[in-house]
């Protein structure tokens, strides 16, 4: 992998171009390099990211508009506009658009390991359905857990 391009990767731009449909949200890649990968993302109201973990990445989210519920480990949390989120290795999260307006977040792992090439594996499938994304997922070293009760 390269090292990272100086420069500026403009508001509605993504890498090369390149927009994901995963499970009902818009990702957009914004840099990517061995160490760290980023992405805006676009969550409709209704929609989730199910738990699950990463056994070898920090996940971090920045909340740029809308609300997330979230679940974190044991307890369950609700994030705003300007709150940034740590998501540790091994522990296990899910988020959850619950309100009625659309939520924008800035996403980043680090290191990237390989879930930019998850990402494109889900938004190339023809549908996406739940058991096929588990699966998948769970080649790429993420690993999806039961939804809680009252998700979704």
């Amino acid at each position: 992998m390269s090292s990272e391009i100086t420069g500026i990767t403009r508001a509605n731009e993504g890498i090369q171009g390149i927009s994901w449909n995963i499970l009902g949200q818009t990702y957009v890649p914004k840099s990517k390099t061995e160490h760290s990968f980023s992405w805006h993302a676009t969550l409709p109201p209704g929609t989730f990211v199910p738990p699950h973990i990463h056994p070898d990445q920090d996940e971090y989210l920045y909340m740029l508009e809308g609300k997330l519920d979230f679940m974190l480990g044991n307890s369950e949390a609700q994030a705003t506009a300007g709150d940034l989120i740590r998501l540790g290795m091994g522990v296990p999260h899910g988020i959850f658009n619950k309100s009625e307006q659309t939520a924008k977040v800035l996403f980043w792992v680090s290191p990237t390991k390989k879930l930019f090439d998850l990402f494109w594996g889900l938004h190339n499938m023809k549908e996406q359905k739940p058991e096929d994304v588990v699966a998948m997922a769970a080649e790429f070293n993420i690993h999806f857990l039961p939804p809680p009760p009252g998700a979704g």
